[in-house]
């Protein structure tokens, strides 16, 4: 892989694989890149799998997205000014590696977990030519990016994973029920789980996911272009 706008780890597709698909993971915020690539192992091995390390410091190898305050009554106010360079340069570190590995949007993922799948769900929502689906985990929709939404055209076809923590005590289970309202607006195809679990990927979560990622290239590419 060459330089990309973001650091990364990269895990290839099986070399025996005629049309590899590629799976872009962002971790968390105060995490790094060796977090969510601790799930390549379980990604079949027709995805490459690029984790990314976001590009705003927080301390000693924990990183964000965007920064963001709490209030006394539990709103969040996000740094628009970062979310939106930071949607920047995750499509175009998203794009360039696609093109370097010779993989079409068709076969491309967005994954991510708590603020990555923030990430992630702004890119399928604002940006659906950049990928085929994205695979959001016990994350949440910022509002900013509703007057955003692509045209529902775009979103044709497209493809969501979402997935919370009934006891989620950091991204409360409401706000997937919220994204689960504007997706059933949209002509995606959303599958949503739930699991009696905290703000963490739980085993049968991990697999249901896995299982999910399988099913996208069960189908042939040129039935889905």
């Amino acid at each position: 892989m060459p330089d990309l706008p973001l650091s990364f780890l990269h895990r290839p597709a099986d070399p025996s694989i005629a049309a590899p698909w590629l799976l872009v993971l962002m971790h968390g915020v105060g995490s790094n890149e060796k977090d969510l690539f601790g799930l390549a192992p379980y990604v079949p091995e027709n995805f490459h799998v690029l984790s990314l390390r976001a590009p705003y410091a927080m301390g000693a190898a924990a990183y964000g997205w965007f920064a963001f305050t709490v209030d006394a009554r539990g709103e969040r106010t996000i740094n628009e000014a970062q979310e939106a360079a930071s949607r920047g340069v995750v499509a175009a570190t998203l794009a360039a590696a696609a093109q370097h590995l010779g993989i079409p949007s068709e076969r491309v993922v967005a994954g991510g977990f708590s603020q990555g799948g923030i990430m992630a769900l702004s890119l399928l929502l604002t940006q659906p030519y950049l990928m085929h689906a994205a695979m959001v985990m016990h994350s949440r929709l910022l509002q900013q990016v509703v007057a955003l939404v692509a045209p529902a055209e775009d979103l044709q076809g497209k493809k969501l994973w979402l997935s919370h923590g009934t006891h989620d005590n950091v991204i409360p289970l409401a706000a997937a029920h919220v994204i689960r309202g504007l997706v059933k607006k949209l002509p995606l195809e959303l599958t949503y789980a739930e699991y009696p679990s905290a703000h963490e990927i739980v085993q049968e979560e991990l697999r249901a996911a896995m299982a999910w990622l399988q099913g996208l290239f069960a189908v042939p590419a040129d039935l889905m272009k």
